[in-house]
């Protein structure tokens, strides 16, 4: 995994070289006219970014810290820059892509990925409920967190029953 996140963490370079060159493409100040154009391709390199650094340390990346590694700006002011709901869209996007991980990973025989995926799935589950997200695509890719989070729950409860993981045991009230 580490060679594999950092091979994808070189390809950022190119993205960064063509970010400079979008950039200079459109008035800064008419971001939001020509945003349609490339609001799908930074929410899935926002997910690229954090699917790599989720897999380097377990943790949830930040927006600056993607807008770093894109080469882009994190505040609207500064010009081109990465859209909050770009940000929030890529973010879901690693949500589901975890969901299939714990998945994979018991298959592979990995019974302690599921519980740290399901521990930071219920977190940033949480970050969102405290979110006030209107009837808009954001709203309904939040719905599909639900799914997720049930997915890697009946994962875990699985591990649970089987025995397989003595951690998923002790975390769904087994004794040690």
């Amino acid at each position: 995994v580490p060679k594999k996140c950092q091979k994808a963490r070189e390809h950022f370079g190119t993205v960064r070289t063509q970010m400079e060159s979008l950039k200079t493409k459109f008035p800064a100040d008419q971001y939001y006219r020509f945003h349609e154009h490339w609001r799908f391709v930074l929410q899935r390199l926002v997910f690229l970014a954090a699917f790599v650094v989720y897999l380097e340390s377990e943790k949830l990346v930040t927006r600056e810290a993607v807008a770093e590694i894109l080469g882009i700006e994190a505040d609207r002011e500064r010009g081109f820059h990465l859209d909050i709901e770009d940000y929030l869209s890529g973010v879901l996007t690693l949500a589901s892509e975890l969901a299939r991980l714990a998945v994979n990973s018991v298959t592979a025989g990995d019974y302690s990925r599921p519980l740290r995926i399901s521990t930071f799935i219920n977190e940033l589950d949480s970050g969102f409920r405290l979110l006030n997200l209107k009837n808009d695509s954001l709203r309904k890719r939040y719905d599909g967190l639900k799914y997720d989070v049930k997915k890697i729950e009946e994962v875990v409860y699985d591990l649970s029953i089987r025995g397989l993981n003595k951690e998923a045991t002790v975390g769904a009230g087994g004794e040690k």
